[in-house]
């Protein structure tokens, strides 16, 4: 009886050891097919998020990021939207990306100055005639370069694209810089913005977005630097009567991917990130160019005055500007000195 059951009790160990290398395989092949495509590719089922509304350019610009990806993986490559700060503000989401808990995010340039002075490269004023220069200068190595400033800092920055120039908006008409000294102006929180309006005279205003409309509206504000598409879609044509299209900063978005997962794909996956972050950049940039246009109509149709500064009355301002922030980085210099007509 005592030798049965030894040799019952060594049959029952190895139909477990049985059992359970096939539930290990059975396992590792469930976990191939989360992690796996075809032949062993990875799949990926990325998030994005950003604080523009549904129907701004940015989320137009992620759609097609998500197009480009699903398409040039051959459908390994899928990607969540998020927009309109549903996973919250600039800050929130670049926290999010540098923990993992992100995967993408288009985060403003603005905000990006915080996390490193390079970016501030970009503000110079009366850089750039046109989206299509600032395009071209975005694939520069000057550029890249400055997105390489985040790289110990758990992003990869791989990208940008240009959602508007910065424009001038007033209660009252303001025609030469001069004009200014002694405003309030809402302008986006960012030291190199904020520097740039203190020194025409101007009293820099962080205000919320939300809060903008009322704040002109009750002249906490005398006007704001902002671009037409936002003018439009949150009618600050009703409360800023007068528009000057300066066009003195290009406006830049950052698209950020978070470094580890970056990190942890192959050749090919990078290549095809890389390249569907260059549609999705050029598609945005061009398109929201040819809407220039099409904006200023629609402002003046709504009782907006539109009108020019000459930009040669700028021009000690922004020698002041180039130098302050020239001396602070060398990416800054090389940058404005390259790009600064």
């Amino acid at each position: 009886m005592k030798k049965f059951n030894i040799r019952m009790f060594i049959i029952s160990i190895i139909a477990v050891m049985v059992l359970s290398a096939c539930g290990s395989g059975g396992g590792d092949k469930e976990e191939a097919a989360a992690v796996g495509g075809r032949d062993g590719e990875k799949t990926y089922n990325f998030k994005l998020g950003h604080i523009a509304p549904p129907d701004h350019i940015w989320n137009e610009a992620a759609q097609k990021l998500a197009d480009e990806l699903e398409e040039r993986s051959g459908g390994r490559m899928k990607m969540e939207l998020y927009p309109g700060g549903q996973l919250g503000s600039d800050s929130d989401m670049v926290q999010q990306l540098e923990a993992g808990s992100l995967d993408f995010a288009f985060i403003t340039n603005a905000f990006l100055t915080s996390k490193s002075d390079a970016f501030s490269a970009w503000f110079a004023p009366y850089l750039f005639d046109s989206y299509e220069e600032a395009l071209e200068a975005s694939k520069s190595d000057q550029a890249k370069k400055i997105l390489a400033t985040l790289d110990d800092q758990g992003l990869k920055a791989l990208g940008y694209f240009f959602s508007g120039h910065r424009t001038m908006m007033f209660r009252e008409k303001v025609e030469k810089p001069e004009d200014m000294d002694g405003l309030a102006l809402r302008v986006t929180p960012s030291p190199a913005l904020e520097d740039w309006y203190r020194s025409l005279g101007v009293s820099p205003e962080s205000i919320s977005l939300p809060d903008v409309y009322q704040s002109a509206q009750t002249g906490v504000i005398d006007g704001m630097d902002m671009d037409l598409d936002a003018a439009i879609t949150s009618n600050y044509n009703e409360v800023t009567g007068f528009g000057a299209v300066t066009n003195h900063m290009v406006w830049p978005s950052v698209m950020i991917m978070n470094k580890a997962l970056y990190d942890g794909m192959s050749e090919e996956d990078k290549k095809i990130v890389e390249e569907s972050m260059e549609a999705a950049s050029e598609f945005a940039t061009l398109k929201r160019a040819s809407q220039e246009e099409e904006f200023r109509k629609t402002l003046e149709e709504r009782g907006m005055e539109l009108y020019e500064i000459d930009p040669s009355l700028f021009d000690k301002y922004t020698k002041e500007f180039d130098e302050k922030y020239k001396a602070k980085d060398p990416l800054i210099a090389e940058f404005i000195d390259t790009f600064r007509k």
